[in-house]
Formats: C-alpha cells, structure tokens, sequence
C-alpha cells in the first residue's frame, strides 16, 4: 500500500507540488493540473522540464488524472478529445513508468439521465477504444464513480465492470466522497443520494486504486471535510478494503481549498498548501489507527 494524491490542491507549481508530497514523506503525485494544463496537453519541451524536475527530485507520477471521458465531455458530443489526450498522454506516461490513468465514462446531461440506459452501447462503443489504447501501451484505465455514466449507480459501474472483465486494462478507482453528492438515479426522480458504502461494497472486486474524499451536507450545500469527518464512510471502506487483502494506492482529494473544477473557488495557496498536508497526515494516522485494531 501506497500513499498518494492529487498534489495540484497544494499547488498549481510542480516544484511546490514537489515540496508538498515530500513534506508527507511521499514518493508519489496523482497528476491532474499541470503547468497550467495536464500531462495529455502540455508541450513536448514542457514535458521535458516535468520529467527532468521528477528525475532529480525523485518523486513520481503513479497516476494521471486524465480528463479523458470526464464530467467536461459530454456523451452527447464527439470523443475525439478524448482519444487525441490519450494519444498523446499514454507515451508520455510510458516514458515516466506511470501505469495508472484515471478516466471517466462520458457525462449525461441532467435532461438524459433519466433515459441514461439508452446510452450505454455508445458509452461501450467509446471506452473499448480507449481501453485498447491503454492495452496496448501497457496501462491499466481505472475508472472513477464522479459524474459520469458509469457513476450513476454501482449497476451501472457493474455493467461496464462485466463488459470489460476480460481486459487487464480496466479497473475502478473508488471515490468515497462521490457518493455523498451524486444521485442514484436508479428508478424515478427525486433521486436520493447514494451510499458510498453500498456502493463500494457492491464493486469492491473490482477496484484497483482508492480516491479518498470526504464531505456532507449543510442544507443545500455539500462541505468538505477531513478524512473520516463527514458521510463519505472513509474509515469503514478502509478498514474492510484491508480486512480484504487492498494493497494499491490511496490517493488524496481533500477539495477543502481547491475544487480543482470549480473555476470560482476563493484559493489562498499558503492555505492550500498546508490544508493538502495537513489532510495527508490526518489520514495517514487514520490508517494507522485501522491497522491497529
């Protein structure tokens, strides 16, 4: 088991990204913002800068949060985007030994969702695509439960879990904050909220990488919280995904400072900075606590 996380709620600046993972005593960044944009956009000479600041510095991107499939990409629109970062990213990665790439499953617009089953042969269509280019560079697609049409519901991350069993390259990575503010969109509206435990539970066999967030409700308002604070059941799904032999990768989310897709989020880098480590500790001690038990 590893730790890892989403260094870009430290910092927009890799050398303070950098900083910040060394700081928690890491060796790893999940790679999403990067010089202004990510790993699948940077320019050839910027990649070359990034991957001589990892060298000399020793930290590593086991990771690429890619925005492949993601909540920006709707399934109503082309996928070219998509295919064309992982085009370019999937090199990029094997020249850095990242084996990891985090996608999505294409959005739903709000107006769809209810028909969203009327989509999933296209979204199979788009992601055996994307998964045969993962293949064949040798990395695994681990796919996130956010706001994309495999995480409308666990049956429908399991549908995509069935139809791709046979491939080595897709797996899951479980968000436990995303449950606490998507709907379950599983029989007719108002939705409730899902669980992030039954959730997990229900695709638990599958899952190669963990996201951890955390947050709740205040009236209308999700908040973000420390690890194990709020409704995202964070200790829980630890606890049983060690009990059932999970050695991969943690990753933190904290959006406490920074919700990285929310262009309008108030960001004091100090605070961001120090929030991402301090979150890092927090949840490190809370993993030891589990272990003990």
């Amino acid at each position: 088991m590893y730790f890892t996380g989403f260094a870009d709620e430290a910092s927009a600046d890799l050398d303070r990204q950098i900083e910040a993972t060394k700081a928690l005593g890491w060796e790893n960044i999940e790679t999403r913002a990067l010089l202004g944009k990510n790993l699948g956009t940077i320019s050839d000479e910027e990649f070359e800068l990034v991957q001589r600041k990892l060298e000399e510095s020793g930290v590593h991107f086991n990771c690429y949060g890619s925005a492949v499939a993601n909540w920006a990409n709707s399934i109503t629109e082309s996928p070219e985007k998509s295919y064309q970062e992982m085009r370019t990213a999937l090199p990029r990665m094997q020249k850095l030994g990242t084996k990891l790439i985090r996608i999505m499953s294409f959005a739903v617009p709000a107006e769809l969702k209810p028909r969203a089953m009327e989509y999933y042969d296209e979204v199979v269509k788009r992601l055996a695509v994307i998964v045969k280019m993962a293949e064949d560079a040798g990395v695994v697609c681990v796919h996130e439960n956010c706001m994309n049409w495999g995480g409308l519901s666990y049956e429908h991350t399991l549908r995509l879990c069935d139809k791709f069993a046979s491939s080595p390259s897709f797996r899951l990575v479980f968000d436990t904050g995303n449950p606490v503010f998507n709907d379950d969109i599983r029989g007719k509206a108002p939705y409730r909220k899902q669980s992030s435990w039954e959730f997990y539970k229900n695709v638990r066999e599958f899952i190669a990488y963990i996201h951890i967030k955390d947050a709740k409700w205040n009236g209308e308002q999700p908040v973000y919280t420390f690890a194990g604070e709020g409704w995202g059941e964070v200790e829980r799904i630890l606890a049983d995904a060690f009990a059932t032999g999970y050695d991969g990768g943690i990753s933190i989310e904290p959006h406490m400072n920074k919700v990285f897709h929310d262009p309008d989020a108030n960001v004091n880098e100090r605070l961001s900075f120090e929030n991402y480590v301090e979150y890092g500790k927090r949840l490190m001690a809370l993993v030891d606590r589990i272990r003990k038990k």
